[in-house]
């Protein structure tokens, strides 16, 4: 069910990949109409559509595109400029990227078109299912009328919508890249680790949870723990032996434990 009311629209999705592959059908159950789906691969832009009532997978995009009332550019961000010039837009389109890093004045070089963002704070993976009730969505336009549309449509699905530009925009990235993909990769190397020990992952749970929650709850440099913020020099050098067959997992602990310390 739409979580706001808005005007029913009719979506044009360009690409199928991990945000396109949740977009779509998160659209459709907010009572939009995705017209139809292309990607680079037709087999995956067929597989997508196929998920999506009435949708059809466009096989190109050089003839003239169906009507649509916003065009979402889901692709990789060096992807987005080389398709906003390739395509022969209708008058007036607006045409929204998905990118966290790439600044709306990507449009500035197409005024045949209104440009937008449309940016969904979330890490979207197959299989996983999203509540897009709790994505934070960020909207950004080139003109009062596409703001708009955009705002409304962001309503319909998440219950967090604001306007952002394009610095404030980067910095979230920046952030969120610290946040979730840098974060990850560190589970991955103590995952690693321990599976070297013969110890399961599952014992770092407990662990990781409350890192989080106590995270979230309070300025996290104020709650920082561990050996880097006691100067425990004895444990600090056992654990750069103990990771000497790792030398490059090695030097980024030595990194971060000086980024600990540089904020005491």
């Amino acid at each position: 069910m739409p979580l706001s009311s808005t005007s029913f629209m009719r979506i044009g999705l360009l690409g199928s990949g991990r945000v396109a592959s949740q977009l779509g059908p998160a659209l459709v159950a907010a009572g939009h109409h995705v017209v139809f789906v292309w990607s680079r691969s037709l087999a995956s832009a067929e597989s997508l559509a196929a998920q999506l009532p009435q949708a059809t997978a466009l096989a190109s995009v050089a003839a003239p595109l169906p009507p649509a009332d916003v065009y979402f550019l889901a692709v990789p961000d060096a992807a987005v400029a080389p398709l906003l010039a390739s395509i022969a837009w209708p008058a007036g389109a607006l045409v929204a990227h998905v990118a966290g890093a790439l600044p709306l004045s990507v449009f500035e070089q197409h005024p045949d078109v209104r440009g937008g963002v449309f940016y969904p704070l979330q890490t979207f993976s197959p299989g996983r299912a999203i509540d897009w009730a709790t994505v934070p969505l960020f909207i950004e336009a080139t003109g009062p009328a596409a703001e708009a549309t955009l705002l409304g449509l962001a309503g319909s699905l998440s219950q967090h919508v604001r306007l952002l530009g394009s610095a404030q925009r980067l910095q979230l990235h920046v952030a969120a890249v610290f946040a979730n993909n840098f974060t990850n990769h560190l589970l991955g190397i103590a995952d690693a680790l321990l599976a070297e020990a013969n110890l399961p992952s599952t014992l770092l749970a407990p662990l990781v949870r409350e890192t989080v929650d106590k995270a979230l709850a309070n300025s996290p440099f104020t709650v920082q723990t561990g050996p880097a913020v006691r100067q425990d020099a004895p444990t600090l050098a056992a654990h750069q032996a103990a990771l000497a067959a790792h030398p490059a997992w090695q030097a980024l602990y030595e990194q971060l434990t000086a980024s600990i310390q540089a904020q005491l």
